[in-house]
């Protein structure tokens, strides 16, 4: 499996992961003007967006979202919230985790803040 087929497999496995949760899947690769968003969703009445990171460990997946891609993804979602006139509705942030070998998911929810996105 070359990279680009083991990182959509990560992304169906993180899909199926959340669905198995019961949320409600919006949106795959949303591409905004300022980047892309992995995965969108509602958990209730929530908007969460979804960073898929695909590693051998666990918690390298939470090391790889620094602050630079927390900021990039919030831009994004923002644009997001805009795009469907949601800016009053609760959002946040979740990751998941996929093992690269086993496609076993890991489910970080709120798993960061950003504040001053914009």
């Amino acid at each position: 499996m070359n990279h680009i087929e083991r990182g959509q497999a990560g992304e169906e496995a993180a899909w199926c992961h959340l669905e198995a949760l019961g949320y409600q899947l919006l949106e795959r690769n949303f591409r905004g003007k300022t980047g892309e968003l992995d995965i969108v969703a509602m958990d209730g009445e929530t908007v969460v967006f979804v960073e898929v990171k695909l590693r051998r460990l666990r918690t390298a997946a939470l090391e790889a979202v620094d602050f630079r891609k927390q900021r990039r993804v919030a831009r994004v979602a923002v644009e997001y919230l805009q795009k469907h006139g949601w800016l009053d509705r609760e959002a946040r942030f979740d990751v998941v985790a996929v093992d690269r070998e086993t496609l076993v998911c890991s489910h970080f929810a709120d798993a960061f803040e950003v504040a001053g996105a914009g």
